[in-house]
């Protein structure tokens, strides 16, 4: 009795595995599909608050008239008005577009970062990793103060019916408004600063092993490319975080 073998040809089709029919390596994929995860939370948090400020009284009068009340939702611009080193001065928002643009530098800096990647310029990769890192340090600062104040209040806080003063915010007492407005403002610039102090720890890992020279023994630095997705996805973040939470 006789056998025969018939070998197979290769598979060479774009889907038939061994290929990047996306033109992405594996690891870009996931960082794709973790992001786009991401985006749905954050995107649930945003509803939320629109939903929670719709449902809320709006305040009606004019701006300069608008003083802090439980029973309205508060003007944004009204309570983030100061600035460190410049108390009691009016600044409305100035704080926070400078915080703002810090990250948006930040996000410049990564992009040059992963086009010197590209360049296999282990030295500019280094500078503009770096520089990235002092930015998001500062960003990271900056949200603190912010909290920092806005937990501690204006120093004249809100006097309630029953003649108690509420002095600054926290998940159950808001000088500025309905409580709730605080919890989001902890939950949702929260959950942001969470991911920018993650971002910032995995840029201080990809300069290290820069500086050890791991990526340019590797012959590439696709990790700086997976990092600064990251980046600019938390940069994006904030912007829609800034618009919702601050402008509108």
């Amino acid at each position: 009795m006789s056998t025969s073998t018939t070998l197979e040809a290769p598979n060479t089709g774009t889907w038939d595995g061994g290929n990047e029919p996306l033109k992405a390596s594996y690891g870009k994929l996931m960082m794709w599909f973790f992001l786009l995860s991401d985006a749905f939370t954050f995107g649930a948090f945003l509803i939320v608050y629109g939903l929670s400020r719709h449902s809320n009284l709006a305040y009606t009068g004019k701006a300069e008239d608008f003083t802090f009340s439980t029973e309205w939702w508060p003007i944004p611009e009204k309570v983030f008005n100061a600035f460190p080193g410049l108390h009691g001065m009016d600044l409305p928002l100035a704080f926070v577009a400078l915080m703002t643009m810090i990250l948006i530098l930040s996000s410049v800096t990564m992009v040059l970062a992963v086009e010197a990647g590209h360049r296999m310029d282990k030295n500019d990769v280094q500078k503009w990793l770096l520089w990235t890192i002092l930015f998001g340090a500062t960003f990271l600062g900056c949200q603190a103060w912010e909290w920092s104040h806005f937990i501690a209040g204006d120093g004249v806080g809100l006097q309630l019916a029953d003649g108690t003063t509420i002095m600054g915010a926290n998940l159950t007492m808001n000088q500025y408004g309905p409580p709730l407005f605080a919890d989001l403002f902890f939950f949702i610039t929260g959950f942001h600063g969470t991911h920018v102090f993650t971002g910032w720890i995995m840029l201080v890992m990809i300069f290290i092993n820069t500086v050890n020279g791991v990526y340019h023994k590797r012959g590439h630095y696709e990790m700086v490319e997976k990092v600064g997705l990251y980046w600019h996805f938390v940069d994006l973040v904030w912007v829609f975080v800034f618009t919702f939470f601050y402008l509108i």
